[in-house]
């Protein structure tokens, strides 16, 4: 059962570490082949970087650049076949990555899921509306984008708040009426976007 006496808050703890946000997460890939085809050609991240692995020198390391100047890097041999199961998930495993699409650009990025013929579920997260799929190797990516124009400075703020209201509501999840709410009280204009209608539900099902 959840703890619900846990604070939930935008204000920074009182711990003796202070990062500046997130530089680089690093997946073990099959072949560069397969991950460049993937990353690079069909989601549109720039390879900015390849090079051996510090570590272990016969495999190499590729950077691509997610869109906003923060790093997904991936170690990868040519003598690794591709594996499109879905993966088992376990404690300390990777369950998905989550990546942020502008809400002009939502549609469009689905027309290119299904142009490449490549399998998608769509679904309304209540904060935020996703669309999920598998990459090569059976990873869970997760496609979000905002439903409403959050600044990007102060969306912990409207989040941490939208979980007050949905708390003070009885609510079990955060939905369009706590994002309102969350917005109004901080005096951020409630400006939504239009999307689609989806789905409330579980994700990828393949």
């Amino acid at each position: 059962m959840a703890d619900d006496t846990t604070p939930v808050t935008a204000e920074l703890p009182d711990s003796p570490i202070r990062l500046s946000g997130t530089d680089h997460i690093t997946l073990i890939g099959s072949n560069e082949a397969d991950t460049v085809a993937f990353y690079r050609d069909l989601l549109g991240m720039a390879l900015v970087l390849r090079q051996p692995n510090l570590d272990q020198p016969e495999v190499t390391h590729l950077f691509f650049d997610t869109g906003d100047g923060r790093i997904l890097t991936f170690f990868v041999s040519d003598d690794r076949e591709s594996d499109p199961r879905p993966q088992r998930t376990g404690i300390g495993a990777v369950h998905h990555l989550a990546f942020s699409v502008e809400p002009e650009r939502f549609a469009e990025t689905k027309e290119a899921f299904d142009e490449a013929d490549h399998r998608y579920n769509e679904f309304d997260r209540g904060a935020f509306h996703s669309v999920y799929t598998r990459d090569h190797n059976g990873l869970v990516l997760e496609f979000a984008t905002d439903k409403f124009r959050v600044p990007d400075d102060r969306r912990a703020e409207v989040l941490a708040t939208a979980q007050r209201v949905r708390m003070e509501a009885g609510a079990d999840y955060v939905d369009d009426e706590h994002m309102e709410a969350a917005l109004e009280e901080l005096g951020i204009e409630v400006d939504p976007y239009d999307l689609p209608d989806a789905p409330t539900g579980a994700g990828y099902d393949r």
